[in-house]
């Protein structure tokens, strides 16, 4: 067992190749070949999260972006929001989401609520 960080594309590439092997080879489950297995795939999941970091996304964007996805329009979001003036008002990013709004958000148009509560700084 040979194993070392991975920094560049060409160790993640050979980390992948060794998974497949290892995987092929369907180890026993605390075996040497098992522990390795087991080894690699946190170091490959470590990497692809430095690598391909995914940012939450900004909360009223993603309202829009579900809004599209389903069809809806300003006025479908009043019972959501409590008035027609506050849908507008925080779509256009004058006034920020109660936790009101964030919770029913969150369960009507199922957006998880990590996206809708901002991240204290």
């Amino acid at each position: 067992m040979n194993i070392h960080p991975i920094r560049t594309e060409h160790d993640y590439e050979k980390a992948l190749e060794r998974i497949d092997a290892l995987m092929d080879l369907n180890p026993e489950l605390g075996t040497p070949p098992s522990d390795e297995l087991e080894i690699l795939v946190l170091l490959v999941e470590k990497y692809e999260e430095k690598q391909w970091k995914i940012d939450t996304p900004d909360p009223i964007e993603a309202i829009k972006y579900r809004m599209q996805e389903m069809g809806l329009k300003q006025k479908d979001l009043i019972p959501l929001f409590g008035s027609k003036s506050k849908v507008s008002e925080v779509l256009n990013r004058k006034i920020g989401l109660s936790l009101a709004m964030i919770s029913n958000i969150s369960s009507k148009l199922h957006i998880p609520l990590e996206v809708l509560i901002p991240k204290a700084s």
